[in-house]
């Protein structure tokens, strides 16, 4: 399974009820395709960049989730046709090495060391600030 994000932007004038049975909606369609809720947190109401149709202000929710790749495309499909959803946007989130998580011992044996040695001068010309055509900063 896949770790994905999911952001609505739900109308503004839609009733809490119809918000909450949405987003119950939402849940009960990813965990009935295998996947499983992470964090579901609402962000509140908040300003459009620009108006959508008719709306200046949208209310936002953003789900972090695991689920098959599969089960995706019917995810958008619903979201698509439902009419409190003014955008949505799910998006694949990668997970951090378990190593870089929480042992920095481990973390050594993953990133391999470079070749260079320190008294070794970088690879590629080097332009000296004397040689340089640019004019001079002005001095008052």
């Amino acid at each position: 399974m896949r770790r994905y994000e999911l952001m609505l932007v739900i109308r503004p004038d839609a009733p809490d009820d119809r918000v909450q049975a949405l987003l119950e909606k939402v849940s009960r369609q990813i965990s009935g395709t295998g996947g499983q809720i992470v964090k579901a947190a609402p962000w509140g109401r908040r300003r459009l960049a620009y108006q959508i149709d008719r709306y200046r202000e949208a209310s936002y929710h953003i789900i972090h989730f695991d689920a098959p790749a599969d089960s995706i495309v019917d995810l958008e499909r619903t979201l698509l046709i439902t009419e409190d959803v003014i955008r949505h946007l799910v998006i694949r989130v990668e997970r951090p090495l378990k190593a870089a998580r929480g042992k920095p011992d481990d973390v050594a044996d993953l990133v391999p060391a470079p070749d260079v040695e320190e008294d070794e001068e970088p690879a590629g010309e080097q332009i000296d600030e004397s040689e340089s055509e640019a004019a001079p900063a002005a001095v008052d």
